[in-house]
């Protein structure tokens, strides 16, 4: 339900649309038999897989200048799709060469040897400045391997077997090896999608796909069938999308991301307008110019919220939700008038009244605003909420209250507690937790709680358990 309310539905049945071509072009074009001059599939995969190749490259040499160990990943596994797709092309019989057996040969490896290159990124020493060493080693290695691949297939052609034969058992099993490689790599960059909602990172999925699906064709058709040449346009068009994404975040100065899919939620609060969008952080920036503690604070809620979301294993949609209404869920604080918000001292009844009607003027503005999901709204509006109804601004119960809101409620009284402020002095993480566990169970969801404390465990020497 939650993805309908995002109105991410139509946005995940599309790129399924998207994704899915290679089945009907598999089931239509297949079997169907055509004859094409063998200088069009010279042309057409050798030359255009050469400037590839060379773009490849271009995006290593960009990653190398980063030190960006993610983006060095994907030029090597590009290079080296690209490289034995073109030496492919170059191996059409009839133009350069006779018949021979390097045109199976790279045809069947350029899918797989790229898949295994990406599978890497599993590796976390491979993904920062640390691998891009490594990983320009394994570039060159592949490129010479290549290389001498070509240099033995041009001069003794019968040298390089003819394999794998299409839909023969060596060819089922590279497939299948293949497709379990792509769908791991698919699945972290779906999860990266479902965190950032970025349109770039849904097209690494699409794109992943339609080399999954040109890998089908390569190993099962065979170059009499319409299919097979399909699937070379799906190769060409997977690679193009997936690295067209990578090249994209480069431009704009961040590391891509979806292929690793190492992104935390944490980072969806710490870089909020490259994760989560501009009108986030137009909101946040808004908020600070108003009152620069309660940015701070939203920030430091907003980050501990996901975090324990992460402990709770919720899905990466749930935790953008918490990210975004951790960010936002006291923005109702820009109608508190300055001499009840930045008042130096306790507050009298009808000031404190005044206050507890920021969480309205937050769903209300939020709603005016427009493109929230009505899960933001419902934390926005709800983090003030108890479990046994002794809280505002409904005097809502624990059955009307959702995990999310009880995560945020957890952490932002936690925050609260362990900040400074003018009338009074910071608590200790230890003090503050202990009023959480007292009220655990009655006020406070005891889940929550003890995710809170085994996330601070964790870090007990880090900077963010006081307040900033």
């Amino acid at each position: 339900m939650g993805l309908v309310r995002d109105r991410l539905w139509p946005v995940l049945i599309f790129a399924a649309a998207l994704a899915a071509l290679p089945l009907p072009a598999a089931y239509f074009l297949g079997p169907g038999e055509i004859s094409v001059p063998p200088s069009v599939h010279f042309a057409a995969v050798g030359q255009t897989a050469i400037f590839a190749t060379a773009a490849a490259i271009i995006l290593t040499a960009i990653g190398v200048a980063r030190q960006d160990g993610r983006a060095v990943l994907v030029g090597t596994a590009f290079t080296a799709m690209a490289a034995l797709l073109a030496l492919h092309g170059l191996a059409t019989p009839g133009i350069i060469l006779g018949f021979n057996g390097l045109v199976s040969f790279s045809g069947g490896a350029t899918l797989p040897v790229g898949g295994a290159v990406l599978a890497l990124s599993a590796f976390p020493a491979l993904r920062g400045p640390e691998g891009v060493r490594p990983l320009l080693w394994l570039q060159g290695v592949l490129l010479a391997a290549i290389g001498t691949l070509g240099v033995l297939g041009w001069v003794f052609p019968s040298l390089v077997p003819a394999v794998p034969q299409p839909a023969s058992l060596p060819a089922i099993a590279v497939l299948l090896v293949g497709l379990v490689l792509f769908g791991l790599v698919g699945l972290r960059a779906l999860h990266t999608f479902l965190l950032t909602r970025r349109g770039a990172d849904l097209l690494v999925v699409v794109g992943l796909a339609w080399l999954a699906g040109a890998l089908v064709a390569a190993l099962m058709l065979d170059f009499r069938q319409l299919g097979w040449w399909v699937g070379h346009g799906l190769e060409l068009g997977g690679i193009a999308a997936v690295g067209g994404a990578v090249a994209l975040d480069l431009h704009r100065g961040v590391q891509s991301r979806p292929l690793v899919g190492d992104l935390r939620g944490s980072e969806l609060v710490s870089e909020e307008e490259a994760f989560l969008g501009s009108h986030i952080r137009a909101l946040t920036v808004r908020l600070a110019e108003k009152d620069t503690y309660t940015e701070e604070h939203t920030r430091r809620v907003a980050l501990r919220a996901v975090q324990v979301g992460e402990e709770l294993g919720l899905p990466a949609g749930r935790l953008r939700t918490l990210a975004v209404g951790g960010l936002l869920h006291d923005i109702g604080k820009l109608s508190v008038p300055d001499q009840v918000l930045k008042k130096p001292g306790p507050l009298h009844k009808d000031e404190y009244a005044v206050i507890q009607r920021h969480p309205e003027h937050g769903r209300r503005l939020l709603g005016e605003l427009g493109g929230f999901a009505n899960s933001v709204l419902r934390l926005v509006h709800d983090h003030h909420e108890r479990l046994d109804g002794s809280g505002y601004p409904q005097g809502l119960n624990a059955n009307e209250l959702d995990l999310d809101t009880r995560i945020l409620a957890v952490c932002d009284v936690y925050d609260a507690l362990i900040s400074r402020r003018v009338y009074r002095a910071a608590w200790s993480a230890e003090k503050a937790l202990g009023l959480l566990f007292e009220q655990a169970g009655s006020a406070f969801d005891k889940r929550c709680v003890e995710a809170l404390a085994r996330v601070l465990a964790r870090e007990a020497a880090s900077p963010l358990r006081a307040a900033v």
